[in-house]
């Protein structure tokens, strides 16, 4: 019999920081892709670039730049000062923000895409019936380009399940606080405990494939109801 003790621990973790990400890429990444889908300055597409870097970035360079950042020395420790810390680094909030941007270009890009398909007709309708920037947004833009946020939160929260280089560079490997599923797989590997490594190896595999499948769903059922 397996011992799943300190298995659990891990997929707790795993789902809490992919939750918390997700969900803070969503508040972050909205305004964000609307600016990049409707904004005409010249400056736009390099903006663009920053957020998808982590796509080509090896995560071991984003995350040695984030380890500094969140250290004692850097930013992130100048914020854990304000609450009786001493870094940001190796704790669950440091996990966040490196998921944070690490994902980013997950959940922008698809959400970006749907706004810019939206086009111009739909939001002129709504100013001709005199509604406010606001109002077309929330009740116009956003519904109109549910497909993009589905698609975004699919995504950002999948690539958060499997991260390992940023999160083991800036969260190391601490039972209960930052050791994630993908660090535990490394974990039982080197430790020569095949049957846990190949029990969560297995589910990760699952889980990436469900997440494909549920992509392409949806994908297919938005080009099916549009005109």
């Amino acid at each position: 019999m397996l011992d799943f003790t300190d298995i659990w621990p891990a997929v707790r973790l795993t789902l809490a920081l992919a939750t918390v990400t997700t969900a803070v890429l969503l508040v972050v990444g909205t305004p964000l892709a609307w600016w990049l889908a409707r904004s005409r300055a010249r400056y736009k597409e390099a903006v663009a670039a920053v957020v998808a870097m982590p796509l080509v970035l090896p995560p071991t360079v984003l995350g040695f730049y984030l380890l500094i950042a969140l250290g004692p020395d850097g930013p992130g420790g100048a914020i854990a000062g304000l609450f009786g810390g001493r870094t940001l680094a190796f704790t669950f909030e440091g996990l966040v923000i490196g998921s944070v941007i690490y994902s980013m270009p997950f959940v922008v890009q698809p959400i970006r895409n749907a706004f810019a398909a939206i086009g111009d007709a739909p939001l002129e309708v709504a100013a001709t019936l005199r509604a406010s920037p606001r109002d077309t947004f929330w009740h116009v833009a956003v519904p109109l380009a549910r497909s993009g946020f589905l698609t975004g939160a699919v995504l950002g929260f999948a690539h958060t399940i499997g991260e390992f280089g940023v999160v083991l560079m800036i969260g190391g490997n601490i039972p209960g606080e930052t050791r994630v599923l993908s660090v535990a797989i490394y974990d039982y590997v080197e430790t020569l405990q095949w049957a846990k490594a190949h029990l969560l190896a297995g589910g990760m595999l699952a889980f990436a494939f469900c997440v494909i499948l549920a992509v392409l769903l949806i994908e297919k059922r938005i080009a099916r109801v549009t005109p």
